[in-house]
């Protein structure tokens, strides 16, 4: 009876002690403590994350005006292809009883590209038209029209189309120098076909070399973007978000063939340059400077006892090159072009590759750890300052011709023709055409001659239908563009 009288007592006394307790930590630490921590929350900016409509309103970018400005001046570019007849060498084809080549059947493709003047001149990537027999446009208020291919450059991948058509829409270059890593930018295209399509992303990196370009002088400084870019987005544009032109997609990077990441566009002061050389002068001037250079690493650092990673590396130069001409050494390393820094192979190439032949050029350069500055003034392929306009109908085919004797048209039936007494590297070995190959019509108009060849040709653009006999008296006909 006492323990639990004791015990009772116990409980008591605790619960007093819980009463007073409770009653002074709310006299002290009440309703403005409580506000005052309600008050350091706020300021730490903690906040439930629902998104509130006054929070959509005060959003840093909006990419709704670029998307006006350019959706409208990106084209689809629908190409045409016709299967070329090949010849064999040993004679008739064992699976064609008749001997003769195989019908042509037209295929198609498709891709973007980007009007860049209100009369119609329309950019887009050179494997979009390469050796299409006719290209047609769709603009986005679905008006279609034949495009006439003016000029291409394998080594930056860009083409030219026209189309003839007056005030339409089209979007106006930015500085592609100005755009930032980390930058958001546009993609508009027309990826698997679905017109007018606009995909959003930063810019990832810069001057990427991704080694997809199979010229000799190619040019691979791409913007590289995690915008999602899909096939049949090659040619269109890439722009900021005051919907300038800041480069047109080419390509990407994946193991499916379809978006998985990342992206390539041309940067659009390279761009510029091409496009102005195409409508000017037919075809692309290229300066160079005459040498041969190296990226700056740690092994290259080691070798050669640099002070540091900036800049590239001149491992040689070419012999009456500009660089020579100019003062550079081997052993020098280039950090400027202009007031441009450089410190990589597509850096500089890209920098270089705006300036045409006998243009002078600012070249920075660090020997022996001094900085030094040069004045280049750029050659030619051909190592001169020449201006080199469309190449000449003949040489762009790729070969060397002949005349059909009179022994060979009595012996084939026919009046005349061209003879591929050689075959080199251009239209006709793409073709499939060998040497030996006798052209008696193109287009359906008879070839007597070289002089019929050449005049045929000058002034041609698209799709070409070439007729002839091999030796051994077998007809054949192929197609491509010009």
């Amino acid at each position: 009876m006492y323990n639990t009288m004791k015990k009772a007592f116990g409980i008591l006394v605790l619960g007093c002690l819980g009463g007073f307790g409770g009653s002074y930590l709310f006299s002290n630490f009440g309703p403005g403590s409580y506000s005052a921590l309600r008050t350091v929350s706020d300021k730490q900016n903690v906040h439930f994350a629902s998104m509130p409509m006054s929070a959509v309103e005060n959003a840093p970018i909006d990419f709704t005006k670029a998307a006006d400005l350019t959706v409208h001046a990106v084209v689809h570019v629908k190409t045409f292809y016709t299967n070329q007849a090949k010849y064999n060498p040993f004679g008739m084809n064992p699976f064609d009883f008749f001997g003769r080549p195989q019908q042509m059947q037209p295929q198609e493709a498709s891709g973007s590209g980007v009007i860049i003047t209100d009369d119609g001149y329309i950019v887009t990537n050179n494997h979009v038209v390469e050796n299409a027999d006719k290209v047609e446009v769709t603009l986005n208020d679905n008006q279609t029209y034949t495009a006439k291919v003016i000029g291409t450059d394998p080594s930056t991948d860009l083409a030219l189309l026209k189309i003839s058509e007056k005030n339409l829409p089209f979007i106006a270059y930015g500085n592609s120098d100005d755009l930032k890593v980390g930058e958001w930018v546009l993609a508009v295209g027309n990826p698997f076909n679905l017109t007018s399509t606009v995909t959003a992303g930063i810019v990832s990196a810069k001057a990427r070399n991704i080694n997809i370009l199979p010229d000799q002088y190619k040019i691979e400084s791409f913007i590289q973007t995690d915008a999602a870019v899909n096939p049949g987005n090659s040619g269109g544009a890439l722009v900021n978000n005051q919907g300038q032109l800041i480069g047109i997609n080419s390509a990407i990077a994946s193991n499916t063939g379809s978006f998985t990441g990342y992206s390539f566009a041309i940067p659009s002061n390279l761009v510029r340059k091409v496009i102005d050389d195409l409508v000017e002068f037919g075809s692309v001037q290229r300066g160079f400077i005459g040498i041969s250079i190296r990226d700056i690493d740690s092994k290259l650092i080691d070798e050669k006892g640099l002070k540091g990673t900036q800049g590239v590396y001149v491992a040689g130069l070419t012999e009456g090159g500009a660089a020579e001409e100019g003062g550079l050494k081997e052993g020098d390393v280039i950090t400027k072009v202009g007031s441009v820094d450089v410190n990589s192979t597509p850096q500089l190439q890209e920098q270089v590759g705006r300036y045409r032949p006998g243009d002078k050029i600012a070249v920075t350069v660090l020997r022996e750890g001094k900085e030094r500055n040069f004045s280049l003034t750029l050659r030619n392929k051909e190592g001169d300052t020449r201006i080199i306009k469309n190449e000449e109908p003949l040489r762009l085919l790729g070969g060397t011709f002949e005349n059909v004797n009179q022994e060979e048209r009595s012996k084939l039936g026919i009046r005349g023709g061209v003879k591929v007494s050689k075959l080199l590297s251009g239209k006709l070995r793409s073709a499939g055409i060998q040497e030996g190959f006798i052209i008696t019509s193109i287009d359906k108009k008879p070839i007597a001659g070289t002089d019929d060849l050449e005049s045929a040709l000058k002034t041609k653009q698209g799709g070409v239908l070439i007729e002839g006999v091999y030796p051994n008296g077998m007809k054949a006909y192929y197609g491509f563009g010009i």
